[in-house]
């Protein structure tokens, strides 16, 4: 059971629902495993890196998928049923299967993923197009004339 109830906040806003339903849904996932343990760093003004720890798994193990601002990866080992397997003593290095999810924010869009000495490494940019940055809007007179605002003139 959670501390508190998002309803209020449903009823006053328009156009969050997406945001209200993530802060639902974080607090449904509480239980959720820590396999395997991951990064997430800024690299520059708009690009970010998630890093995944993921021994033992090949890039062919591996799948990332985007969709509808998701990114998902997911680890399988492949099991060859020919080699033959050592007897283990003790398996401390987990081979288990995974998924893990991030959401990702608008106009974040996924550049590259490289695996290196066990880690998964997943680029990311974040890229507002032209027609969504802010621009200035000049004041125009009603014949469409633009008028300029210049607080130093004097009154005639």
């Amino acid at each position: 059971m959670r501390g508190f109830d998002l309803t209020p906040l449903y009823r006053s806003t328009v156009g969050f629902d997406r945001m209200f339903s993530l802060l639902d849904g974080s607090f449904e996932g509480q239980g959720q495993t820590t396999y395997p343990p991951y990064n997430i760093e800024r690299t520059g003004e708009d690009a970010y890196r998630i890093t995944v720890a993921v021994a033992g798994f090949t890039d062919k193990e591996l799948n990332i998928e985007v969709k509808e601002n998701a990114l998902t990866i997911r680890g399988e080992k492949t099991v060859n049923e020919q080699e033959d397997k050592p007897e283990l003593l003790y398996q401390g290095i987990a081979a288990r299967a995974f998924e893990r999810r991030f959401q990702l924010a608008d106009h974040v869009e996924v550049t590259g993923a490289s695996v290196e000495n066990g880690l998964l490494h997943v680029d990311l940019v974040r890229r507002i197009p032209e027609a969504k940055k802010p621009r200035q809007i000049p004041i125009g007179k009603a014949n469409g004339e633009a008028k300029v605002i210049d607080a130093t003139a004097k009154a005639a």
